[in-house]
């Protein structure tokens, strides 16, 4: 199954639709006119064609109607077909994506597939959406006004140097070591409530920007480095200037002098 074949299917019948509805209106505003002027035999005649073209207004809807119901959308989520043609558009589009069916990433977005309901969801939002282009598309979108939007890395990187000494602290570790910004991030959002309106992929996508911002040093001079693991798990996952996959796991501030 593949909803660019009932988009085409259905493009005969909205141009029918269109043009139906576009007779209307001229034949209300002549209707109108002649309502006004007492012009009663062409009132007569344009009613009859208003009649008739509302008939084949109905007529078009119908089918319509039927040729949309007619596509299976459950199945359509079930086979896979609609995971795949995303897929496939994300390729075409040069989205980035990873993941396995039903739950991907698309950074910094989180996109499942509700196969039950047919529902898309991106993050916690819900997408209604059967077009896998037209939902890419959106996703791309998305990622572009991210891109744009404003971002001080002078100042959340200040933000994290603050987290990071307040786990020091909970951890009892030596200023310079080692702490996983998994750990960090809930210490920049320690209650549910924060961690709904900043989410951990806001937190990764902070992380990009600040990666590829060029800022070396906090405000007051201490220098930090990010670092690997070899658990994944703890692993955050961003994309740099490049577009290519890096993961960050920890991050250490360096005592300044």
């Amino acid at each position: 199954m593949n909803y660019e074949d009932l988009y085409q299917s259905i493009q005969p019948g909205q141009k029918s639709v269109k043009d139906s509805l576009a007779s209307l209106q001229k034949l209300f505003k002549a209707v109108t006119r002649e309502e006004e002027n007492g012009d009663i035999k062409n009132l007569v005649r344009d009613l009859e064609s208003m009649k008739e073209t509302a008939a084949s207004l109905a007529a078009s809807l119908k089918e319509l109607k039927d040729t949309v119901e007619s596509f299976d959308a459950k199945a359509y989520f079930e086979n896979g077909d609609f995971a795949d043609q995303m897929l496939e558009s994300c390729r075409e589009k040069g989205v980035d994506v990873r993941g396995e069916f039903p739950v991907y990433e698309m950074f910094p977005y989180r996109v499942k597939l509700d196969v039950e309901n047919q529902d898309l969801y991106l993050d916690r939002k819900k997408v209604q959406c059967m077009r896998p282009g037209s939902f890419v598309d959106t996703v791309k979108a998305g990622q572009e006004k991210l891109n744009k939007a404003s971002f001080n890395a002078l100042t959340f990187v200040n933000e994290l140097s603050d987290a990071y000494d307040l786990a020091l602290m909970k951890t009892g570790k030596n200023p310079g070591a080692d702490i996983y910004l998994t750990s960090l991030y809930k210490y920049l959002a320690p209650m549910s409530r924060f961690r709904k309106d900043y989410d951990q992929q806001s937190f990764a996508f902070d992380l990009a920007r600040l990666y590829t911002s060029g800022v070396e040093e906090t405000k007051n001079g201490r220098r930090f480095q990010f670092g690997p693991s070899r658990n994944n798990v703890k692993a955050i996952r961003i994309l740099d200037r490049d577009g290519k996959e890096q993961y960050l796991a920890t991050i250490c501030f360096i005592p300044a002098g």
